[in-house]
């Protein structure tokens, strides 16, 4: 299964370019809804993400959870996340069903309170 497909890619691209708009602009960014959730199959780990740079493709900013107990927004690389293979060597995976209800901030108050990331 290919981790991104190229509709998921533009819908992160075209959350950026938004957000990169209204900073050039001077406005407040938009709290994008997550588009895509990762997760390690044999581990804690998971990713919500909502928009890439447009200036790096390669980077996507979300709210991101290693399985310590301490979520966090920032960045990451797809490039790492499609390289890491787990403790059993499983790829990281798209969660299929995942469907966000919230923006992005939402999704990282819940994570904070509960100690990870709650869908």
């Amino acid at each position: 299964m290919e981790l991104l497909p190229q509709s998921i890619l533009d819908q992160l691209a075209a959350n950026g370019r938004a957000n990169q708009d209204r900073i050039e602009a001077g406005e407040d960014t938009i709290d994008h809804h997550p588009v895509v959730k990762l997760f390690t199959p044999d581990g804690g780990a998971t990713w919500l993400l909502s928009e890439t740079d447009p200036e790096d493709p390669d980077i996507c900013f979300g709210l991101c959870d290693l399985g310590l107990g301490y979520p966090e927004l920032g960045s990451v690389r797809l490039s790492v996340l499609k390289a890491h293979r787990g403790r059993l060597g499983l790829p990281i995976e798209r969660d299929l069903h995942f469907e966000a209800d919230a923006p992005l901030s939402t999704y990282a108050e819940r994570a904070r309170e509960a100690g990870g990331i709650v869908t």
